[in-house]
Parts: C-alpha cells; sequence; structure tokens
C-alpha cells in the first residue's frame, strides 16, 4: 500500500493533465460546450423544485420543521451540487480499470490511476456548480456571509467520498462484472434515500436517523450549511461521511495494492 501511494504521487501531474483533457474532451463537440456542466444540473432542480413546491408541497414541510423560511430551489440545489457529482462519477469510477484496459496492458502504473482521474475530471464540474449555486442564493436569498466557506469542506468531502468508493468498486469489476449493474441499481435507491429533496428534520424519526448514515448526507449537510443551514443531525451526517471516506479509502488501496499486476491478466 506504502509502494502504491508512492506511485500515485508521483503520477499527480498526469493526473492532473489527464483530467484537464477529458474534461474539455467531453464537450468540445457540443454547442454549447461547458454550458452542459451547468445545465444538467440546473434543469434537474427546477424541475424538482417545480414538482415538490407546486404538486408534493415539500417547501411548506422543511419551513414548519426547520422553522425558518428557506429558499427551496436554493435548498434544493445545494442538494444536487453534491449528488450530481457523486452520480456523474460513481458508475464510471467504478468501471475505470475495464473501460481502460486497452491502455492498461500497453505501459505499467497502478490501476488506481484511472478511477481517480474520473473523479479529478469531475472537479471541473463541480467547481462550475458550486459558482451557480453561489448566484443562487445571492439571487433568491439576497444575503450571503462567511458560512458559505463551507462549501470547500463539503466538495472535499464529496470527492473523497466519491474516490474512496471508486477505488474498491472499480478493483471488484475486474473480479464481478455485476458491479456496473448493482451500482446503478443502488444509486437510483439511493437517491431518494439522500435528503436531497427533503430535510433530515423532515423525515420521519427512524427514517431521518438511517438517512444520515448515508455516503452522501454528511456532503449535503454541509452545502446546506454554507446556503439555508443545515438540519439538527448534521453533525452525525458529517461523520458518517467521513467514516464512509476512511472505511472505504482504506479497503481501496488495500485491493489496488495488492491485486493491481494480475488486472490486467483478468481483463
Amino acid at each position: 500500500m506504502r509502494q502504491l501511494l508512492r506511485d500515485l504521487w508521483r503520477a499527480r501531474p498526469v493526473l492532473a493533465v489527464l483530467a484537464r483533457k477529458e474534461f474539455y474532451a467531453r464537450y468540445r463537440r457540443t454547442s454549447l460546450g461547458i454550458l452542459w456542466a451547468v445545465g444538467l444540473p440546473l434543469l434537474q432542480a427546477s424541475v424538482l423544485a417545480v414538482v415538490f413546491t407546486r404538486i408534493v408541497h415539500f417547501s411548506s414541510a422543511i419551513h414548519r420543521t426547520n422553522g425558518v423560511h428557506v429558499s427551496y430551489p436554493v435548498f434544493l440545489y445545494a442538494g444536487l451540487t453534491a449528488w450530481s457529482f457523486f452520480t456523474s462519477n460513481m458508475p464510471g469510477a467504478s468501471t475505470a480499470i475495464v473501460d481502460s484496459a486497452n491502455l492498461a496492458r500497453k505501459i505499467y502504473f497502478p490501476r488506481a490511476l484511472f478511477p481517480l482521474l474520473v473523479v479529478t475530471t469531475g472537479i471541473y464540474p463541480l467547481v462550475i456548480g458550486t459558482g451557480v449555486l453561489f448566484a443562487l442564493v445571492l439571487a433568491l436569498q439576497h444575503h450571503i456571509g462567511i458560512e458559505f466557506l463551507w462549501v470547500v469542506p463539503a466538495a472535499a468531502l464529496t470527492v473523497a467520498i466519491t474516490a474512496g468508493l471508486g477505488l474498491v468498486l472499480s478493483a471488484l469489476h475486474v473480479y464481478f462484472r455485476d458491479v456496473r449493474f448493482l451500482v446503478q441499481a443502488v444509486m437510483s435507491v439511493l437517491f431518494y434515500l439522500s435528503p436531497i429533496i427533503y430535510s433530515l428534520n423532515a423525515a420521519p424519526g427512524t427514517l431521518g436517523k438511517f438517512v444520515a448514515y448515508g455516503p452522501m448526507a454528511g456532503p449535503i449537510e454541509l452545502f446546506r450549511l454554507a446556503t439555508v443551514g443545515a438540519d439538527h443531525g448534521w453533525i452525525t451526517a458529517v461523520v458518517a461521511g467521513l467514516c464512509w471516506f476512511v472505511v472505504s479509502t482504506f479497503f481501496g488501496l488495500l485491493l489496488q495494492s495488492r491485486y493491481d499486476r494480475v488486472f490486467v491478466d483478468l481483463m
């Protein structure tokens, strides 16, 4: 594991260059370019805000449980900022080693670089999305303070958890090709089990405690702390998120260091 960490540290300039190239190549031939990185999460937030404000009336429930007036579009987009990064990069990170089999066979370097490349590429849209969140707070809440700096640890925890899980799942995917479909199934369920469209305070007692231990609950609550104010159980959610990061990163590095040399033989 120590040797793997040394190799990854030496490869960090390559990681930065490839991530920048992948990001610009993703939108190079599109008419709107990198605006798609902002447009898709913003469109999703707009649709959900209309549905849950006008039809389901989630916004009024959040006002009652939190005891303060919050802008539901800002509340929703704060949660989607973390979730969009996770859902956009987790599937690719979990299959990155197998998807890059042709390159992996040509020259030796740590195969853990592949899932980390996917996650690092996603940092660019995350930074843009955070800027949009800043603009939404100014436009809809007309106030922003020093608490907005909480977006820095929020973004860092989002990236860290995604990278840790990507290291684990990309190693497992070499041996079990069902991981691709398992990730898709879990992501579709996890959306509703994360405090994105609702707050921890609004969730029923037992469910609220369960939701707080999800992998994305901590980053979402930190983004909310920076904008509309976090829920009462935000500390529990953040500690749980740190646990997800530590445990997944440890086992991910363990798997990558132990089986790195035989990955190519199995692809």
